[in-house]
């Protein structure tokens, strides 16, 4: 694709799970702002900084067309990552507003280990959901009354997507509790599982979306009454006194945003993930097909081989498998001599893989767009060599 003309035939890059490769207008966006009118957001009147306001304001209503949710129910801040953002909701909620907190047994480490941090700051139980090898949950296997739930709407470790998704988030309202969505691995691949949900929170990172180092909160407007601001700073007040002030968000629901946003914010980053969003959104049909084909083409190959032991049990961009007798982090190392990188281990999913399932460290294939025929070709025949 002409948007990675920056890739070398010998670049083969499949770590898109871990942060996406940009296309070019994303990188172009981003050098903009730097160049052309590099200004601190919401703080200036000059025309560099009016500039940066409108294009932000434009990427915070594109991720909501995104998502096909409404402004009047939803607002978008913005942060470091997904983990930061999973942090500072849980780290804001008031004493006593949950009676358990539920996470997933296949979780990243970000909602497993700061649901183990919240239950503890806050002296709840804390419940592991098992989730079925196709990602679904048995919503009948659980009680949600009046629990903090964080799941993932896809995993990191094979793409498995939690496909009955607004079931889920149904039935944790309807026993009275909030659910908080990890959609990191999911939005730019799999975006129609979210849109038009009623999560309470949505949680994700612009760079595994296709944009900058960012993260990105989509948070429910009604869910405020239950935080406590503890995190403050610039950027989040109309105004300070001796011994208290006054929140931009509380006083000016358009500026709701601030809640979350202390500080200076990545302006640049925003704006060049709006660029991103625009972009996925008018990508070519064929560009799609030419994806699916190839990452099927892999996984049906990885499928086949008697020593290849496979995790994914359906074609997905994201796949994971051992090589039966072969050190997964040895296997790293001869990809990477073939100009092959891949990521080896447990992907931060040490619970699961590890002491669930006892897997050995496993190799990581995860595509995206950039993707070319030749790529699959190269891997293919490096492996064949590796089987001996």
């Amino acid at each position: 694709m002409q948007d990675f003309d920056f890739l070398t035939e010998k670049d083969i890059y499949f770590d898109s799970a871990c942060q996406s490769l940009r296309p070019r207008p994303v990188i172009d966006a981003l050098n903009r702002y730097y160049t052309e009118h590099n200004s601190c957001g919401e703080r200036v009147k000059y025309a560099w900084g009016r500039k940066t306001d409108n294009l932000v304001e434009e990427t915070r209503d594109r991720m909501l067309k995104y998502l096909k949710l409404k402004s009047r129910d939803y607002f978008v801040s913005f942060t470091l990552n997904t983990t930061y953002g999973i942090n500072l909701l849980l780290n804001q909620f008031k004493a006593g507003e949950f009676d358990k907190v539920m996470t997933s047994d296949i979780e990243h480490n970000s909602p497993f280990l700061a649901t183990m941090a919240f239950a503890r700051r806050q002296d709840i139980p804390r419940e592991i959901i098992v989730r079925n090898d196709d990602g679904s949950i048995n919503v009948d296997d659980y009680d949600f009354s009046n629990a903090l739930v964080v799941v993932n709407a896809a995993s990191n470790i094979d793409g498995r997507k939690l496909l009955n998704i607004k079931e889920v988030i149904k039935t944790v309202h309807a026993a009275g509790g909030t659910i908080i969505i990890d959609a990191a691995q999911a939005l730019a691949h799999s975006a129609e599982i979210l849109q038009k949900t009623e999560a309470d929170a949505i949680c994700t990172s612009a760079h595994k979306m296709y944009g900058p180092s960012l993260g990105v909160m989509i948070v429910r407007r009604d869910l405020l009454g239950k935080f406590e601001p503890n995190f403050i700073g610039g950027g989040m007040v109309d105004d300070v006194f001796e011994d208290h002030f006054a929140l931009s968000a509380d006083g000016n629901p358009d500026h709701v945003y601030t809640r979350f946003e202390s500080g200076l914010q990545a302006w640049g980053e925003i704006i060049a993930f709006g660029e991103a969003l625009k972009w996925l959104e008018k990508l070519p049909k064929s560009a799609k097909k030419d994806f699916e084909r190839n990452y099927t083409r892999l996984f049906e190959y990885l499928d086949s081989q008697p020593r290849i032991h496979l995790i994914n049990r359906e074609a997905n961009p994201t796949m994971s498998f051992y090589i039966e007798g072969l050190d997964s982090h040895l296997v790293g190392g001869a990809l990477s001599d073939e100009g092959i990188m891949a990521r080896t281990g447990y992907f931060c999913v040490h619970y699961y893989l590890d002491h669930v399932k006892h897997y050995p460290p496993l190799i990581r294939f995860s595509l995206g767009y950039h993707v070319r025929e030749s790529d699959i070709d190269k891997a293919i025949e490096t492996l064949e060599r590796m089987l001996g």
